[in-house]
């Protein structure tokens, strides 16, 4: 393998197609597409500062980099990358991009990343100003995570995260095979139109979450002002708290320590399909 240590590259395309080789303290400069085209690639300590520099990439490993704010949509269309212990300060950081792994790494202004990316894994990840992240991505695995940013996991499917706490409006709309474990998920309008939302040992903050799902399943979960929940929903929900208000659900059952105001009025589409206990211990 061939090794560049603690050069400077800037211009457009100056590695392009470059294969087999070991970046170690490169600045790439201001410029398009440095790595352009390139496989088995590792970049150890190094800083990019120009646009789009992995495209078209395969089998490539970057530890302790740094993307500058410039550098923006910088891996597109690549296969098999590792990140570890990485700062992004650039948007669009991934698009269609399969078999990703990011560890220890913080996404400073996350818009619009993530989309149609396929087989990813997240561990301990922090991400900032991360307005639609994971758009249409499918096959996700998260541990440990912290989200701020809305509009978040729109149209994924099979997903399971954990541990994470989720600052997100409208997170996990259209959403398919979704499972939660032990996180917050904080924000309003949360799970419209899913199916197969699970949600376990999790906190649940916002008004009018979880509303048009089909087959949702809660499990000992903890709901802090939530308003006129579960409209028009198929669910199995034991809530293991009170509930401020719960309006028209469509099927299946809701146990919870109490709920404020239930509200099943001439829109309700089938009357007296969900099952709604209140002030029962919840199963063990």
């Amino acid at each position: 393998m061939e090794i560049i240590s603690k050069r400077s590259f800037a211009g457009e395309r100056p590695l392009f197609a470059t294969n087999n080789v070991r970046l170690e303290g490169v600045q790439f400069l201001p410029g398009e597409s440095a790595l352009k085209h390139c496989h088995d690639v590792e970049a150890i300590g190094c800083e990019f500062m120009g646009k789009y520099p992995f495209w078209h990439d395969e089998n490539v490993v970057i530890e302790h980099g740094l993307f500058t704010a410039s550098s923006r949509a910088a891996i597109w269309y690549t296969q098999n990358i590792r990140m570890a212990n990485c700062v992004v300060e650039a948007p669009k950081m991934f698009r269609e991009v399969r078999h990703l792994y990011l560890e220890k790494t913080r996404l400073l202004d996350a818009a619009e990343c993530c989309w149609n990316c396929r087989d990813v894994e997240f561990r301990n990840v922090e991400i900032d100003n991360g307005d639609y992240l994971f758009m249409n991505a499918t096959d996700i695995r998260i541990d440990g995570f912290k989200l701020q940013g809305n509009y978040s996991f729109q149209g994924t499917k099979n997903v399971v995260i954990r541990n994470a706490r989720l600052d997100s409006k409208d997170a996990f709309w259209n959403s398919e095979n979704v499972t939660v474990y032990d996180s917050v998920l904080d924000g309003e309008y949360l799970g419209w139109h899913s199916t197969n939302l699970r949600l376990v040992n999790c906190t649940i903050r916002g008004t009018q979450p979880l509303c048009y799902a089909q087959n949702l399943l809660i499990e000992n979960c903890v709901m802090v002002d939530t308003d006129l929940c579960f409209e028009y929903s198929t669910l199995k929900a034991e809530i293991n708290s009170d509930i401020l208000s719960v309006k028209n659900p469509s099927g299946g059952f809701i146990r919870a320590k109490s709920i404020g105001e239930l509200i099943l009025d001439e829109n309700c589409a089938a009357p007296g399909a969900c099952e709604i206990r209140v002030g029962e211990a919840l199963p063990a």
